[in-house]
């Protein structure tokens, strides 16, 4: 039987990390530096476990998330929730959250600044969450996480590493709602290879 050596070092940095993530709620929920506080009803922190191998950053909240405070709970985000489950991802088990923390008006795509002003709370989850891997739905979070100019429909399916953790770009499934098609090719069934291909990659970085 293999013998179970207990470090209280462990439970110290559990309790260190758990402070941070604490201190950073608090922060978001009370955050003026952009003008998008100004029309919040809720700040939307994002959703899922501190210790999750595999995180989904999106845009921004939309006006269900706004209204309640949670990630990806509209149309887009139950569509996002039924291509987790079609490839076995639980979304209990990923962390969920937004480039920006509040909604920009009429869900337009977030400024420069405003997305600057929420950097360093997305910087932070990342940091305390440690993912092995990142998805990055949409233009927008890929672009913030790769400056890149190059559109999504040529970069999505990619990997990429960033700071050590695997990224890959997919369309946002509010880009599939209005692209309803399933044929080869389309963009609901480029999501299916690049999820499909999430997962085995998951599962790898999990063996290692």
């Amino acid at each position: 039987m293999n013998r179970i050596i207990y470090n209280p070092e462990q439970d110290e940095m559990a309790e260190e990390k758990k402070k941070c993530w604490e201190t950073i709620q608090d922060q978001v929920k009370k955050c003026i530096l952009c003008p998008l506080h100004k029309e919040r009803n809720c700040t939307v922190f994002g959703e899922g476990p501190r210790n999750a191998d595999l995180m989904f950053v999106g845009e921004g909240p939309g006006a269900d998330e706004d209204r309640e405070g949670i990630p990806f709970i509209g149309r887009a985000g139950q569509l996002l929730t039924k291509i987790m489950e079609a490839a076995d991802i639980s979304r209990d088990q990923v962390f969920i959250t937004n480039v920006v923390k509040c909604r920009p008006p009429n869900n337009r795509v977030p400024m420069i600044e405003e997305m600057m002003a929420c950097s360093s709370y997305l910087e932070a989850q990342i940091a305390i969450i440690n993912p092995r891997i990142i998805v990055c739905l949409g233009s927008t979070p890929t672009k913030w996480f790769l400056k890149s100019t190059e559109g999504i429909s040529k970069i999505r399916g990619k990997w990429f590493s960033w700071r050590g953790i695997d990224l890959m770009p997919m369309f946002h499934p509010s880009y599939l709602l209005r692209n309803q098609s399933r044929k080869p090719g389309s963009p609901k069934d480029l999501t299916w290879q690049d999820i499909k291909e999430v997962k085995d990659r998951l599962e790898q970085r999990a063996s290692v």
